[in-house]
């Protein structure tokens, strides 16, 4: 009995360290679903890094469509008139006290 427990552990084991190790395991992507079609799409995640100093306003697309990503240029209305879609931008605002 702990000869079949040892072999189905080891069994179990192996399969896990294949699906893990070996590189040839791709992972599919659902691209039907995907929201973003255009920006960066070669990097794993869109990150976009930005200090904003003194008394500024920045106004950033979370649509992807914009053409001046990652800051909004109104596409989202086209989108959202095509969609009935809500979607619109995130505005930043930095004040100084």
């Amino acid at each position: 009995m702990k000869f079949v427990a040892a072999v189905a552990l080891l069994a179990s084991s192996a399969c896990a360290f294949t699906f893990v190790a070996n590189p040839r395991v791709e992972t599919k992507l659902n691209l039907e679903n995907r929201i973003n079609e255009k920006i960066d799409l070669e990097s794993e995640k869109v990150a976009t890094m930005e200090t904003l100093q003194g008394k500024t306003k920045k106004v950033y697309c979370r649509c992807w469509q914009s053409g001046s990503f990652p800051l909004c240029d109104g596409s989202h209305m086209k989108h959202n008139e095509a969609t009935g879609d809500n979607v619109g931008p995130l505005i930043v605002t930095v004040k100084v006290e």
